[in-house]
């Protein structure tokens, strides 16, 4: 049985040059530009009304927005027929339950 088959690592596949990754094409693409060149980008992308920086692009939006006043959880113990009356309303009960407290404590 003769050993025929290339091996990993031979001189045949270290002739052929190896393709770049996507990575190290922008990062030679990078070094390329002179300081010059990289000055004119910059200006230009400053003075872009729609241009904006990347790191604000970057950041993730998690969640729900901030509210004005925060509400505060609380552990509360309610009558269930009160309870099951709110949630027979459907979606928006804890909703409708603040607003009937607010109205009962007289702070709208």
């Amino acid at each position: 049985m003769s050993n025929t088959s290339k091996k990993v690592g031979s001189s045949a596949d270290r002739s052929r040059p190896r393709a770049m990754s996507l990575l190290e094409r922008a990062k030679a693409a990078r070094a390329a530009i002179t300081d010059a060149e990289d000055a004119a980008i910059q200006a230009a992308a400053r003075s872009d009304p729609d241009a904006r920086p990347v790191d604000e692009l970057l950041k993730r939006k998690r969640g729900r927005p901030k509210l004005g006043s925060a509400k505060q959880p609380v552990l509360l113990r309610l009558d269930r027929d009160v309870v099951e009356t709110f949630k027979a309303g459907g979606d928006g009960w804890q909703t409708r339950m603040n607003s009937a407290l607010r109205k009962a404590a007289n702070l709208d």
